[in-house]
């Protein structure tokens, strides 16, 4: 007993790790599936893609347990990603619309023109972008023959992801998200803690469709047999940037972690505080254990991992995202290729949702490696835009703290030494790369009993690597303000 099954059901694949009582990584298991884009702007997943992944890798970590071993689920997903679906049936009405998808920036400009952002922002945190779930279900109830008069006879059921994964594994008895997924809705009240019926009435969703909303380390219930074979407890839910911040032991206000993945996210713990930003971050909720919410403060970032995707995909200049390191390596110091990867829109602090990308200082001698190095530094520019926005809410101008980072392009020390150069903030990556996983798995385990408590959990961290800053800061300085006058440019269309 003590093994927790976590699932990471993420952007561009599903994941299923195993933890042994030591908090180890005992079994992995990874899926891709196919990512759908029928339009310029829209994102979508086939939902059966998302379910019938997750348990394909669950039941491959699971191939060598004890499904009595098991002491419990935990689950962490893509934020904002949006499911409609028939209560009776369980059949989905639509496609997933991704976090990713900006079909509805017209809506969100329409409700700003109405002069309404202050009270979204005034309480759920957020800001009016597609980005967000709200706009999204009302876009599926609006767009499928029938689904609003289904929804008001309350026949539907909306969910992020974990809800919907949390239906199929319980056989459609449980409707329940926790209150980090919750709160990246636009429907959430953040200080209130529970579901807005201004907001609501003012997005055009009806409640009927909203899932109960939990705690994040609590009971979810069981899954059905006929999943597993056995009856398995889910005992944890957060979404996935919250979750890597558990497994970053983010615990205490002032630490802050940064994820690398398909985007960017970093997260600033402000503790049991609802730090109001002044610089056009999101406030959200890092976590709820016992009924008490822990605040943060959050940057997201569209594109991060994606860029090195692009150049793979799009462009074919790489053949795997691995050979980004050694191209930036060498390329040419004399040139200044800047890439703004606005391929969705620009996220904070920006919130541009109509800005696409660009690729600035071009010459006859630009190549993959300038490319590279582009995508790669890209990651880093974007990063300091979130520091700096951050510090000036907390109205800090000195004594940077550490930068925890996870996340698959950490692996790349290129990718980690420009981040800190070009912060000047010193980051920390740490042994345990499967940080969300991991927090997910910290969730489950705590709540079923099995796993120790946040200070002994937080002590256990460990510390792989440190990269200082090494570049000199008027240098770091120039380099931001040729990033800065790109994306001037980027925005203005010039």
């Amino acid at each position: 007993m003590g093994h927790i099954l976590a699932i990471d059901q993420g952007t561009t694949s599903s994941r299923a790790l195993l933890f042994d009582p030591d908090r180890r990584v005992s079994s992995l298991s990874q899926q891709e599936f196919h990512q759908i884009l029928p339009h310029s702007g829209w994102v979508e997943h086939d939902p059966d893609d998302i379910w019938q992944t997750t348990l394909l890798t669950c039941r491959q970590a699971l191939e060598t347990a004890d499904t009595r071993n098991i002491a419990a689920i935990g689950i962490t997903n893509q934020r904002e990603t949006t499911l409609v679906w028939d209560r009776k049936t369980g059949q989905p009405l639509h496609n997933a619309l991704v976090w990713q998808d900006r079909r509805t920036v017209e809506t969100c400009r329409r409700i700003k023109e109405e002069g309404h952002e202050p009270l979204v922002t005034d309480r759920t945190g957020l800001l009016l972008d597609p980005y967000f779930s709200g706009t999204k279900i009302a876009w599926i109830l609006d767009h499928v023959e029938g689904a609003r008069d289904r929804a008001a006879r309350g026949e539907l059921a909306f969910g992020t992801i974990d809800s919907f994964l949390i239906w199929r594994l319980t056989g459609g008895r449980v409707h329940a998200t926790d209150a980090t997924n919750a709160s990246r809705t636009l429907l959430f009240n953040i200080r209130d803690n529970c579901w807005d019926d201004d907001l609501c009435a003012l997005l055009g969703v009806p409640m009927s469709v909203l899932p109960d909303i939990r705690d994040s380390a609590t009971e979810f219930g069981t899954t059905d047999p006929t999943v597993f074979g056995a009856t398995l407890p889910i005992c944890g839910v957060a979404g996935d940037q919250q979750a890597a911040t558990i497994g970053q032991a983010c615990f205490q206000p002032g630490m802050m972690k940064s994820t690398y993945g398909t985007g960017c996210f970093a997260l600033l713990n402000t503790g049991s505080e609802f730090v109001p930003s002044g610089h056009r971050l999101l406030n959200t909720i890092a976590y709820r254990l016992d009924g008490k919410t822990t605040y943060a403060l959050e940057g997201s970032i569209f594109i991060a991992g994606a860029a090195v995707q692009w150049l793979r995909d799009g462009l074919g200049v790489i053949d795997d995202a691995a050979a980004t390191q050694k191209l930036a390596e060498g390329a040419d110091p004399e040139q200044t290729v800047t890439l703004v990867p606005a391929f969705t829109g620009l996220g904070a602090p920006w919130w541009d949702a109509e800005a696409r990308g660009a690729v600035f200082g071009l010459t006859r001698n630009t190549g993959p490696a300038e490319f590279a190095r582009a995508a790669l530094e890209s990651v880093g520019f974007q990063t300091r835009d979130l520091l700096d926005a951050m510090n000036r809410d907390r109205q800090i101008t000195s004594d940077n703290p550490v930068l925890r980072v996870d996340g698959g392009m950490t692996a790349s020390d290129w990718t980690m030494q420009f981040l800190a150069d070009i912060t000047g903030v010193p980051v920390d990556r740490p042994t345990m790369t499967e940080t969300t996983a991991l927090g997910a798995a910290w969730l489950a385990g705590h709540q079923a009993g099995v796993w120790p408590d946040q200070d002994a959990f937080a002590a256990a961290w460990s510390l792989d690597r440190r990269f200082e800053p090494a570049m000199e800061r008027n240098d770091a300085d120039a380099r931001h303000s040729l990033w800065l006058d790109a994306i001037r440019r980027t925005r203005s269309g010039l």
